[in-house]
């Protein structure tokens, strides 16, 4: 069986060659098992010598394909880049700093011959801030009431893949992707086991706390329309809550006489009201942006260079 190894990579230059000589330890101990290893990187764009070392690499193991992006597409861009060049039986995907550990692979490669096409690595929040922790338990729990997927506490992209797996997700063409999502969305036999997040050999993460509140609203909008549906409910209640005061000022005029007090009110009522609305057009806004990108049918990523002969979204 051949096992692709799909490593994205952004500004990786300082690790990239102790992960690959971690992932080729685990090639040689496999090989005696039956199992060839092919190792798939995808450059996401590095403004640091991260090509240069993939082509250092590629010259010296052949296992080794790269792909290496005009500008940062970012990972979502990179996952798929890296899917769509893998030639594997299965597919491993993970990052290349070492803080997925690469000698949980072969006890992946173990659980995919027990006929599992998902081979889900969750991490747990061992070490975590205690306000990370529950910040993340409360997204989850919120996120899997509204999504039509189940999204796993922990479970990122450090899986194992069956081919049929990739090319069903390969098969989902959207633009906008949530691959915690889209893994969720095509099912298929899965299991799952723990492990403890290793700490970041070099270099430090690109995520920022922007970027994970974009990523976790990515994660609420793209498997589901709820927010347009409660904008609905909403306003519909708005509407109800309106109908029931007016009665209520009709019916105190017509007992007491009309009153000048209420102006407190009135402001009150006006300010919530206009809030409401922004936040609901926010939403629309949010779906029609999306609509917008997947009607303009760009590519999710252009290539500058790769050892690799077929490239899918590169345009001529």
């Amino acid at each position: 069986m051949l096992i692709s190894i799909v490593a994205p990579c952004y500004n990786e230059e300082a690790v990239l060659e102790r992960f690959h000589e971690a992932v080729q330890k685990i090639a040689d101990e496999l090989l005696p098992l039956g199992h060839d290893m092919e190792f798939v990187y995808v450059d996401d764009g590095s403004r640091d010598r991260t090509l240069t070392v993939l082509e250092r690499l590629a010259a010296r193991d052949q296992r080794v394909r790269y792909v290496s992006f005009s500008r940062n597409f970012g990972k979502e861009a990179a996952l798929l880049a890296g899917l769509r060049h893998a030639s594997g039986d299965s597919v491993v995907v993970m990052d290349a700093d070492l803080q997925h550990p690469p000698e949980l692979i072969a006890r992946m490669v173990r659980l995919r011959e027990q006929g599992y096409d998902q081979v889900i690595a969750r991490r747990t929040r061992t070490g975590d801030r205690l306000t990370r922790t529950l910040t993340a338990r409360l997204y989850y729990r919120l996120v899997n009431r509204l999504v039509d997927v189940e999204l796993m506490d922990g479970a990122g992209d450090f899986r194992l893949l069956s081919r049929r797996v990739v090319d069903a997700v390969l098969g989902l063409t959207e633009y906008n992707r949530f691959s915690k999502g889209l893994f969720a969305w095509v099912g298929f036999p899965s299991t799952t086991f723990a492990y403890e997040n290793a700490v970041r050999e070099a270099g430090s993460s690109s995520w920022n706390l922007r970027g994970l509140l974009d990523y976790g609203l990515d994660g609420v909008l793209s498997f589901n329309n709820r927010p347009l549906r409660a904008a609905l409910w909403l306003g519909i209640s708005l509407l109800l809550c309106a109908g029931l005061y007016t009665a209520w000022i009709v019916v105190a005029a017509l007992l007491h006489g009309v009153q000048t007090p209420g102006y407190v009110t009135i402001i009150t009522a006006v300010t919530a009201l206009a809030g409401v609305q922004m936040v609901m057009l926010g939403v629309i806004g949010e779906y029609t942006g999306r609509i917008y990108y997947e009607v303009k049918g760009r590519p999710h990523f252009l290539v500058k260079a790769t050892n690799v002969e077929r490239t899918k979204d590169l345009i001529p």
